[in-house]
């Protein structure tokens, strides 16, 4: 019997492949069911494993998806292999694609105003029969009720929440009870790709499972947020062999 689930340092992931993902999702938005979805990398579980409240955040989630080699590799050396990496952004793309064919309603929360109203532009653009019916940046007061306000009155079916780890998952989970049905789903830097301000990585990059070089040659900046790379392998195979005694 297949497993539905693949527990990596605590996290549970879920073992669908990204087509049979996306399906699981569209079922969820045609019955309305509300559901918050994690796109887990390496960064994210190293964060879940050093602070308690980020770790209930995203265990409380509907799916966690593995989007990164570095989950692909893990699950491999811990003998409990997942079948494929599901990205946050290719997750993003193809709901914009479907939401465009189904007239979908998305709101798009997070980024500077300057890089979510390009990316919001973008979105028009590319998907014209898509509904985008709100937007905001992400640099606001968690204590206003104002944007949760806004989205439960859109009811929108999906929300792409674009905060970076860890508030777009800490967000989602502080706001997720007063909302009656919606797609939650953490995309973090895919706004800055849908802006057009960030590149994602070529295909043969993708291909050798070095996108995260990619992204730390064009962004140096992120050096701080790799660290997490090293430290989150040397915890697997502490795991690995923690198991065999």
């Amino acid at each position: 019997m297949v497993k539905n689930f693949v527990k990596i340092l605590g996290i549970p992931f879920i073992t669908k492949r990204f087509n049979d993902m996306v399906d699981l999702i569209v079922d969820r938005i045609i019955t309305k069911e509300k559901t918050f979805i994690v796109t887990a990398n390496p960064e994210i579980v190293m964060h879940s494993k050093k602070n308690p409240d980020y770790l209930k955040a995203v265990q409380s989630a509907n799916y966690i998806v593995p989007d990164g080699h570095g989950i692909i590799l893990a699950s491999k050396l811990l003998n409990t292999p997942l079948p494929e990496r599901v990205t946050g952004f290719d997750l993003t793309v193809k709901l914009l694609e479907l939401s465009n064919q189904n007239q979908w309603k998305v709101y798009l929360l997070g980024g500077t105003e300057e890089v979510n109203d390009a990316a919001a532009a973008n979105i028009e653009k590319r998907y014209p029969e898509l509904r985008l019916v709100g937007r905001h940046h992400g640099f606001f007061d968690w204590k206003e009720d104002r944007i949760p306000d806004e989205i439960q009155s859109l009811k929108p079916d999906i929300v792409l929440v674009a905060l970076g780890v860890p508030r777009q998952e800490l967000w989602t989970v502080n706001h997720i009870d007063r909302f009656q049905q919606g797609i939650f789903i953490g995309v973090g830097g895919s706004i800055d790709v849908l802006a057009g301000t960030v590149k994602r990585a070529p295909k043969i990059w993708q291909a050798l499972k070095i996108e995260w070089l990619y992204r730390l040659v064009k962004q140096p900046s992120r050096w701080r947020r790799m660290l997490a790379l090293p430290e989150f392998v040397m915890e697997v195979l502490k795991e690995k062999f923690s198991s065999k005694k």
